[in-house]
């Protein structure tokens, strides 16, 4: 969309003193003017209603999970102009889902997570604990960001992982102030409860297949000793049950389709895609505004209240060092003059890691056969007319919170289960009858990195995960593949098991379980805590609970990258909630509150299960 540029009053503090010393020194003088001296002037005229018209009062860099929900909840109020500025294409062509079908229908997901057309297509550093092989990172460059490409698994984390922020300084951002984020942001198609929402813009669903092979894995759970939660986001997130998805009426409910399409007709609210912001501007520590490129022609634009970051925990991180801020040493040994010296910028990478186990299946009841050609059109057709049938869900339709050991506290280890095989995020398709689980642990010890790669903002940045390179995160891995094996063994799975394809029987020491891992592992596509949320005198914060950026004015990073440490689940869900608790933070309203909530605890750690 192009600009709906606006003449509003602009307060940057460049133009107020550009417009002070017009004021004093043209009506004031009693001496001639020279047309020398009045050709500057009435340029410095041009310039500053040029300005004006350039100016507004928030500019928001990404159109993603948490980009969406802040250009929405910001323009709110009519006297707030807010600019949205988005690298990747929109998600719709001419104004039609149907022909966007890649994104809007469920089922396709995997084509986006392989076209660099809406796809970052980052890669990690070849990795030491993971037999040098450098992993594939699809990140959303696109109308929703990643909320267009995920999975629409709807997860929000468990109620300690808000109070464990809460005490490595991010005061504030505990369970009881965030849950109510959480139901603000959502309707749930079972209705509102002391957990769910009922009335918000972010539509969540449960899955409608009623398949034979999901009904069996949430059976062998059961019959394996776990229990079965009939919401994982509620009271009880440990045991096994329905995934929440954010899927509505048979489409993926990304946060372009939740807030940023029902906001796009306010007139304070400007929106453009294919925009690649390259520079944060400064007057000194101040911010004021953005260089952007757009059709190859490098412009600029002003924020006379704030400039907000949501590019996610790669691009936020990534404009801050290529504006000067971040670790001064790196900086300067790229040429980049140092705005502030913030060294936590980059740094706390986290992500999860996850593996799948893949079983043959005896029955052709799996996806297999959807993946035929002639199959495919019958699917796509039925989704395109109705929005209905096998294309209108991601499959991933059940799932499980266990915990890894004895002593733990809450689940660390997670569980998405599919009827189907993947093989190599979706790139190559499914050889047979198969289903499979991914599953990895959620709150990993093995802490990574990001920097620069060059001063230049095309270039992707260094992404170092250092994954396994803890002895714990190793065991982890173990008992994953592990417990899941126990789980296939049990009697539900006994009419549709055949042999096992991934790890194969032929693994079973620990030593051949490890050497698995290190081949197969992948990225669950959660990279966070990049810009880590602390207080001011935590010298590896890059922002504070207000989300403001530590040493700097008027900017703040609001996405992923703040948050202090990974979550145990899906990101997504986590995300929204981040933007809409600092929405009502930039509005100055007072944070929402639920006030001693029940969460379930297990009846003794001394038990695994």
């Amino acid at each position: 969309m192009s600009y709906l540029m606006k003449g509003l009053n602009c307060h940057s503090p460049v133009m107020r003193k550009a417009a002070g010393s017009l004021f004093k020194a043209h009506p004031l003088q009693n001496t001639l003017i020279t047309n020398e001296q009045q050709f500057k002037i009435s340029r410095a005229a041009s310039q500053l209603s040029s300005e004006k018209a350039n100016s507004y009062n928030y500019i928001i860099v990404g159109a993603g999970s948490a980009g969406c929900v802040l250009a929405n909840r910001l323009t709110e109020d009519p006297q707030s102009s807010v600019l949205l500025l988005e690298a990747g294409p929109k998600d719709t062509l001419l104004g039609s889902k149907r022909l966007m079908w890649k994104i809007h229908m469920p089922a396709a997901l995997t084509y986006n997570l392989c076209d660099d057309k809406y796809n970052w297509h980052y890669h990690s550093t070849a990795q030491r604990g993971m037999d040098g092989r450098a992993l594939y990172w699809p990140r959303g460059r696109v109308w929703g960001g990643s909320s267009s490409l995920n999975a629409m698994v709807y997860i929000r984390g468990h109620a300690r992982d808000y109070d464990r922020w809460h005490a490595q300084g991010a005061r504030g951002w505990d369970y009881e102030h965030c849950l109510p984020y959480f139901k603000k942001a959502q309707t749930h198609e079972l209705g509102p409860d002391q957990y769910r929402g009922g009335n918000g813009p972010l539509h969540v669903s449960r899955g409608k297949t009623n398949h034979p092979l999901h009904r069996a894995f949430l059976e062998a759970a059961q019959q394996a000793g776990y229990p079965f939660t009939d919401d994982m986001n509620g009271y009880q997130q440990e045991g096994f049950g329905w995934m929440d998805m954010t899927i509505h009426r048979g489409k993926p409910w990304s946060t372009a389709s939740a807030y940023l399409r029902p906001a796009i007709s306010r007139p304070n609210f400007s929106v453009a895609e294919k925009t690649l912001v390259t520079k944060i501007l400064f007057q000194g520590t101040k911010c004021i505004g953005v260089e952007y490129v757009k059709n190859g022609q490098k412009k600029k634009v002003f924020a006379n209240k704030e400039v907000i970051l949501s590019g996610g925990a790669i691009n936020s991180p990534q404009l801050l060092m290529l504006s000067g801020i971040g670790n001064a040493d790196d900086l300067k040994k790229l040429g980049i003059p140092v705005v502030c010296h913030l060294p936590g910028v980059g740094q706390n990478l986290q992500d999860h890691l996850e593996v799948y186990v893949q079983q043959k299946c005896t029955k052709p009841i799996t996806l297999y056969s959807a993946q035929k050609p002639l199959n495919m059109v019958r699917i796509g057709l039925e989704w395109l007319w109705k929005f209905t049938g096998e294309g209108a869900t991601a499959h991933l339709e059940s799932g499980g919170f266990i915990r890894s050991e004895p002593g733990v506290p809450h689940p660390d280890i997670q569980f998405h289960f599919l009827p189907s095989q993947v093989i190599d995020h979706g790139r190559v398709a499914s050889t047979m009858e198969a289903y499979q689980v991914h599953v990895g642990p959620m709150r990993s010890t093995s802490v990574g990195w990001l920097k620069l790669k060059s001063s230049d903002p095309n270039d992707h940045p260094i992404i170092e995960p250092n994954y396994l390179s803890t002895e714990r995160d190793i065991w982890e891995f173990r008992q994953c593949v592990k417990l899941t094996r126990e789980i296939f063994a049990q009697k539900a799975f006994e009419k549709f098991r055949g042999p096992e394809i991934q790890p194969g029987n032929h693994v079973q020491s620990d030593k051949e379980i490890d050497a698995f891992i290190r081949q197969k592992a992948d990225s669950a596509y959660h990279p966070s805590c990049t810009c880590k949320m602390g207080l001011p005198s935590d010298s590896t914060a890059v922002v504070d609970p207000q989300t403001k950026v530590i040493g700097v004015e008027n900017l703040r990073v609001v996405d992923a990258s703040i948050m202090p440490s990974i979550v145990s689940g899906n990101l997504n869900a986590p995300t929204v909630m981040i933007a809409e608790k600092a929405a009502d933070i930039i509005k100055g309203l007072p944070s929402l509150q639920e006030k001693n909530v029940p969460v379930y605890k297990p009846k003794t750690l001394e038990t695994q299960r």
